[in-house]
């Protein structure tokens, strides 16, 4: 049995233990409006003995409209018949330029999320070089130049997380002094998210540190998706957009043929209780259950008591992040035990944390489902595991963000009855 990553755009790409798919578009609306379309078209000359001008698409090799790239072709001649034609052929031709305002940098934490979000917008990632010394010292140097553009920098803070934390504030730090105008920190993966209060005395709020951190180092905006916690967005004392992932897991979920009379959403613990309600109430507003965990330890829990009814039951188990799973396994366990006929485990964040992998893989789940909002290594692949993408719903955030324009409701395709 193969694990399954859904990467998402039509195709399906073998891996070792692991078929990515690489989804279409969710709607047309993603490229944005006319004008924004035109300003990513890069202008070819025309052949010789041509009379017209070709307009070929910058991602035209990578993405395509029906399987077949589109390569538009605008008539060169007889403007003069056309009322207005010349000061249209000039706006057009000048709307042609691509935007060079919008640049996209990537850390090294999550490459391949990078390139995705870039195919995805239709652009290049930019250069930029990043060493390590023998020491283990940071080096970052932009290969190109950013001055009074839109800089993002994707780079999630997961393990090692002190590394790539510190990746990120340099890579800020090279952006600010070489005169990016708007500087936006993209964080799929925001670590220290769970020291985001006290629950001991003389304990530090790690949240609120590393948010200083990014700020002082230069970020004008944050973009960061499912956060442990909405308050920690009030630890930023800068515009942030936070996105949920939930779209993204509730249009797989909505792919498979699961009865609503079926269908129950369990949190696993009851600080998670609002975000499973929210992910019931968009499946059919499905019935809810709670796991009554009592943690020992810090990455030790033990599961005392299950509230509502799963006898027979589909559960899906939702929450932000799995790190070692034992929250989670230990509520599939109690799960099987009352009387569910299957559980998926779903989640936005795959830390894996060991002994994660053996955990998730010792035939509790039906299914796991995670985003690429973190790197999964081919080792830590298992049949159950299914990768969807993120690249999408950032690609489009970031767009907005770039136009100045709203976020919409994302919306899923509910075919869950």
């Amino acid at each position: 049995m193969m694990a399954k990553a859904a990467l998402g755009c039509g195709s399906a790409l073998k891996r070792q233990h692991c078929i990515l798919h690489y989804p279409c578009f969710p709607s047309s609306s993603f490229l944005g409006d006319a004008s924004r379309r035109l300003a990513r078209l890069a202008l070819v000359p025309p052949l010789r003995g041509s009379s017209s001008l070709q307009l070929r698409c910058q991602g035209a090799d990578s993405l395509a409209w029906n399987g077949r790239p589109v390569l538009p072709i605008i008539p060169t001649h007889n403007w003069s018949g056309v009322v207005g034609s010349r000061p249209m052929q000039d706006i057009f031709l000048q709307e042609s330029k691509p935007d060079t305002r919008l640049k996209i940098f990537s850390g090294t934490a999550n490459l391949q999320l990078s390139q995705e979000i870039a195919c995805c917008m239709g652009l290049e990632l930019g250069k930029i070089k990043i060493k390590r010394f023998a020491d283990g010292e940071i080096y970052v140097q932009l290969q190109e130049s950013v001055r009074g553009c839109d800089v993002f920098l994707v780079q999630p803070t997961c393990p090692p997380a002190n590394e790539n934390l510190m990746e990120l504030l340099i890579m800020v730090d090279a952006c600010r002094r070489a005169s990016a105008k708007n500087i936006t920190a993209v964080i799929p993966y925001f670590g220290y998210a769970r020291a985001d209060r006290k629950t001991q005395g003389r304990e530090s709020i790690a949240a609120k540190l590393v948010a200083n951190l990014i700020t002082e180092a230069g970020a004008n905006r944050v973009l960061v998706l499912d956060l442990h916690s909405g308050q920690s967005m009030g630890y930023f004392d800068i515009p942030v957009d936070h996105v949920y992932g939930q779209p993204v897991i509730l249009d797989y979920l909505a792919s498979k043929v699961i009865s609503s009379d079926d269908l129950v959403v369990v949190s696993p613990d009851v600080g998670g209780v609002a975000r499973a309600r929210a992910f019931a109430k968009k499946l059919s507003d499905a019935p809810l259950a709670i796991v009554d965990k009592r943690r020992q330890d810090h990455n030790m829990s033990e599961v005392m008591n299950l509230i509502g009814d799963v006898r027979g039951k589909v559960a899906v188990m939702v929450d932000d992040m799995i790190d070692t799973a034992g929250t989670i396994t230990n509520g599939a366990a109690l799960l099987h035990q009352e009387g569910a006929r299957e559980v998926y485990a779903c989640c936005t964040h795959g830390v894996f944390s060991p002994p994660a992998i053996e955990r998730l893989s010792g035939g509790l789940f039906q299914e796991v489902i995670i985003t690429n909002s973190i790197p999964v290594t081919e080792e830590n692949y298992f049949p159950q595991l299914t990768i969807l993408s993120v690249a999408n719903l950032l690609g489009e955030t970031i767009w907005r963000v770039h136009d100045d324009s709203s976020r919409p409701k994302l919306r899923y395709n509910s075919s869950i009855r």
